[in-house]
């Protein structure tokens, strides 16, 4: 492996992190990577995690792992903590997980990977191992020194559904502080400026919800709306930015404003992420915009129950690998 940034010609590198390794990650890799040839013909994979579990998750998917094409997909193995046990979790690997990512983190950043797709990971493990953990996207942003990045999951298809959060993984109780004129001037700036890198979008058209219930109702049920969205939205619209709101939460999200939108930004978690994940879960992908590095995921958790099974669904880390080759080609062609 070189460290060297890759040249125009050459293929596509690609990083995998398998995640949990007590969870779907690891055979949901095997998946995908066993469809890699016919999917991305442009793109090499490198796997991150221990080679063993690899081939155990690979047979009870069905998957013959040392079968893959060596030119296409390779391993960097990284041993595990302890044997793990398909649905059990072992505090003892949670080091492992964080050190994927560390490893996928830096290979970025070195020109070394075009772009790295992660699995789910278990928070829980990575804190109970000392380790203060929130989620992929702050720790994205802490290893990269990035100031602002905002969290975008996505559906697929030719006109599909994106919904950008102006704060991710707080208490809601939490939220109405969070958000300030200057943070979603900057929220809006990251999308406008990805949406067109990475998507390939000349003039994205973001859709912006209220904070509070009918968008504030002129004030009578919260002020939020008129004294930190509408500046931040003129303030945006004035730099060419074309955001438009707020919007009540609670009826936006129907074909008729959404038909010409290439993205809703929701004020918080669970206000914009249960409909995109009622309409796309299985396929939907997240993003972490903002980032110097490209960077997606699964939009579903390690689903320990499903783990060694055989019965996961490997669709959502396929969109996500599909939505990292595509984005690297976008930057690439720039």
């Amino acid at each position: 492996m070189t460290n060297a940034a890759p040249t125009s010609h050459a293929p596509l590198h690609i990083a995998i992190t398998t995640g949990e390794p007590a969870g779907v990650g690891p055979e949901l890799t095997v998946l995908a990577m066993a469809a890699a040839a016919a999917h991305w013909p442009d793109a090499r994979f490198t796997v991150l995690g221990d080679v063993g579990l690899l081939e155990e998750r690979a047979k009870a998917v069905g998957v013959d792992w040392a079968a893959l094409p060596a030119d296409r997909v390779t391993a960097e193995h990284r041993p595990l903590g302890v044997p793990s046990q398909a649905g059990k979790l072992d505090v003892a690997n949670g080091r492992y997980v964080l050190g994927l990512l560390d490893a996928a983190i830096d290979g970025a950043l070195a020109g070394t990977y075009d772009a790295i797709v992660t699995a789910p990971l278990q928070k829980s493990t990575i804190n109970d191992a000392g380790v203060p953990f929130t989620g992929h996207t702050e720790y994205l942003a802490e290893r990269t020194h990035t100031p602002q990045v905002v969290m975008m999951l996505a559906g697929t298809g030719e006109r599909p559904l994106r919904v950008a959060l102006a704060t991710t993984h707080l208490a809601l109780k939490d939220v109405p502080a969070a958000l300030t004129i200057d943070g979603l001037l900057g929220t809006l700036r990251i999308v406008h400026r990805d949406l067109r890198r990475h998507l390939g979008l000349p003039a994205p058209r973001i859709l912006v919800t209220g904070l509070n219930p009918h968008a504030g109702e002129n004030g009578y049920l919260g002020r939020e709306e008129i004294d930190v969205i509408a500046p931040a939205l003129k303030r945006a619209n004035d730099e060419g930015i074309d955001a438009r709101g707020p919007y009540p939460a609670d009826t936006l999200f129907q074909p008729r404003y959404l038909s010409d939108a290439d993205c809703v930004l929701a004020m918080f978690h669970d206000q914009g992420l249960p409909v995109l994940k009622y309409a796309t879960f299985g396929e939907g992908i997240n993003v972490t915009l903002g980032l110097p590095i490209i960077r997606t995921s699964v939009d579903h958790g390690t689903a320990l129950d499903l783990a060694g099974t055989g019965r996961a669904d490997g669709g959502s880390l396929i969109a996500a690998i599909d939505a990292a080759v595509s984005m690297a080609r976008h930057r690439r062609a720039i």
